[in-house]
């Protein structure tokens, strides 16, 4: 339960991180939310797999 509840803090606070509304991250493109993009994916199949 507790790992569940970090892993949601954590996507939480990448979702917040990518969202390009702040100044100093206009200019990063793609890079946050593909990253983003790739641990949700690898969550997800842990979810699938149960090894979460």
């Amino acid at each position: 339960m507790a790992l569940s509840t970090i892993l949601l803090i954590i996507v939480i606070l990448l979702l917040l991180g990518a969202v390009p509304a702040w100044p100093y991250s206009r200019g990063w493109g793609y890079g946050p939310s593909g990253l983003l993009g790739v641990i949700l994916l690898i969550l997800i199949i842990l979810l699938l797999l149960g090894r979460i």
